[in-house]
């Protein structure tokens, strides 16, 4: 009797093309799937149509032509984006984006969610596609605190919808944590926990109860913090301390990459207070 040749459960070398792509900086693994499909990533001069393929560092990938770098080591920074600008890579009206206004000497990032035009305050960028997605799924959970500035003498039990849970238009907002801070005048302050990121979810959670968001800051995501970040400054997180509150793997720290660590939470003056223009 004679048998067929026997099929193998081991799987192919390499990796799956869009982590490669995604572990480069050249775009998350979504965004690279789809530009596979749109027929711009080429694998040894032939372009592909299908993510469905394993590389190796012996194969020469393009990206629109462009040869794609090998990949680097893993790297996190916070950055205090100002007021004014989107989290878009570009924009078609024109208007300055986040990566318009970072340091020439940065490397090819990406944002780790977005801000919206006219929020302001810590913004985590990575070279690394896979730990951009795995910041922001919803699994992760990490609760985000921001300083919320609104128009009016709002009362604590104002909030009380916030604080169950809201649905607006049919999409359901969590339940948000609130603290009523201070009353600046004929504005008050907020403290907003949340541990979502729907577009503009803070702005519409709070029109929904009848006030208005003159100014939002985001000061923390999950460990990390703005601390005191000048607006448009950008901030290196030592791998050490990345490796840890990301649970990597280890890997060897190359001398000189580490910049400061985020600094530990510490009781400070009302935000309020120095955001007073």
């Amino acid at each position: 009797m004679r048998y067929g040749p026997r099929m193998s459960n081991t799987p192919p070398p390499g990796d799956r093309i869009a982590k490669v792509l995604a572990r480069a900086g050249v775009a998350s693994r979504r965004e690279a799937e789809r530009m596979i499909e749109a027929g711009r990533v080429a694998v040894n001069g032939k372009a592909i149509d299908s993510p469905a393929l394993n590389v190796t560092a012996k194969d020469k990938i393009t990206v629109d032509g462009k040869p794609v770098s090998e990949p680097e080591p893993s790297r996190l920074w916070l950055y205090h984006k100002p007021s004014g600008l989107v989290t878009t890579t570009r924009d078609e009206k024109g208007r300055a984006t986040i990566f318009d206004k970072l340091p020439e000497d940065m490397p090819r990032v990406m944002s780790v969610g977005r801000l919206d035009l006219n929020s302001e305050g810590l913004l985590l960028l990575t070279n690394d596609g896979g730990i951009k997605r795995k910041l922001e799924l919803p699994a992760t959970g990490w609760l985000r605190k921001y300083r919320v500035r609104v128009n009016g003498r709002p009362k604590d039990e104002d909030f009380a919808p916030l604080r169950k849970g809201l649905v607006i238009e049919g999409e359901r907002f969590q339940p948000m944590t609130v603290t009523l801070d201070r009353q600046q005048g004929a504005n008050a302050w907020l403290t907003i926990g949340l541990r979502e990121g729907k577009n503009r979810e803070i702005r519409r959670a709070i029109e929904d109860i009848g006030l208005t968001v003159n100014r939002l800051l985001r000061v923390s995501y999950g460990p990390f913090q703005l601390g005191d970040l000048k607006p448009g400054a950008v901030e290196e997180i030592r791998r050490r301390v990345m490796r840890d509150q990301l649970g990597l793997d280890a890997e060897a720290e190359p001398e000189g990459t580490a910049k400061k660590a985020p600094r530990p939470q510490r009781k400070r003056a009302p935000v309020g207070k120095k955001l007073r223009k």
